[in-house]
């Protein structure tokens, strides 16, 4: 069974499905019981129907039962390592950016006689 989904143009709750479907499906041909992997990761056994259901659930449980299926490796490919690359560390002279800058005003466009010199 395939869980194809599209994920830049599919909603939340379509994903979630379709990733919790892949939670289980990876249990079934693991022949792992829900009870079982339920307690080797820690969650209830109500949390393992509503994945087999294809229903949300908690980030932390989603955590869970992915390691607990020894799938610890893939989740690091859930997001890319926003690491500067070593290039661009030496651009910024090795300091490391601590926040995100807000939006700035715009400034008034310069012209001539704006100078506020002596007149």
């Amino acid at each position: 069974m395939k869980h194809n989904i599209d994920f830049t143009t599919s909603s939340s709750t379509a994903i979630a499905e379709a990733l919790c479907k892949r939670l289980e499906t990876i249990r079934l041909s693991q022949n792992i019981p829900q009870a079982v992997l339920a307690k080797q990761a820690g969650v209830s056994r109500s949390t393992m129907t509503r994945i087999a259901d294809g229903k949300s659930i908690s980030l932390d449980s989603f955590i869970r039962v992915a390691k607990a299926l020894g799938l610890a490796d893939h989740l690091a490919a859930l997001l890319p390592d926003p690491a500067i690359r070593p290039v661009e560390l030496v651009a910024h002279e090795g300091k490391h950016r601590r926040r995100a800058s807000g939006k700035r005003k715009p400034t008034q466009p310069w012209s001539w006689g704006d100078e506020g010199g002596d007149q």
